[in-house]
């Protein structure tokens, strides 16, 4: 039997480098690919498309709004208060080489 390595490639090649370790969380991935395709959504809508709760979608939408991803903007329609979601450009950005990172380990 020998020690032989399999031969390394330069530090960080690999695809999962480029993976967002915050969109590694399910909702917080579903969140931003909700968001993804569109200018702005409101709350209860994103909440009612990726099946949580208010509770779970606003702490989550929190730990993406912190890290510059999400923004929340609140007003009113009528009398009723609203909260409306939108990925920022950097959101954009993460997403797109987070997708490109899934395909890339996908296809080898």
């Amino acid at each position: 039997m020998t020690d032989e390595k399999a031969p390394a490639g330069p530090r960080g090649s690999h695809p999962r480098h480029a993976l967002a370790p915050l969109l590694n969380a399910p909702v917080r991935l579903s969140v931003v690919a909700a968001l993804a395709p569109l200018e702005k959504a409101e709350f209860g809508f994103v909440r009612d498309l990726v099946e949580v709760t208010d509770s779970v979608l606003s702490k989550q939408v929190s730990a993406l709004e912190e890290a510059g991803w999400v923004a929340v903007h609140k007003g009113r329609v009528g009398r009723r208060p609203r909260t409306w979601l939108s990925l920022t450009a950097e959101g954009r950005a993460v997403y797109q080489r987070h997708l490109a990172a899934l395909r890339a380990i996908a296809e080898g």
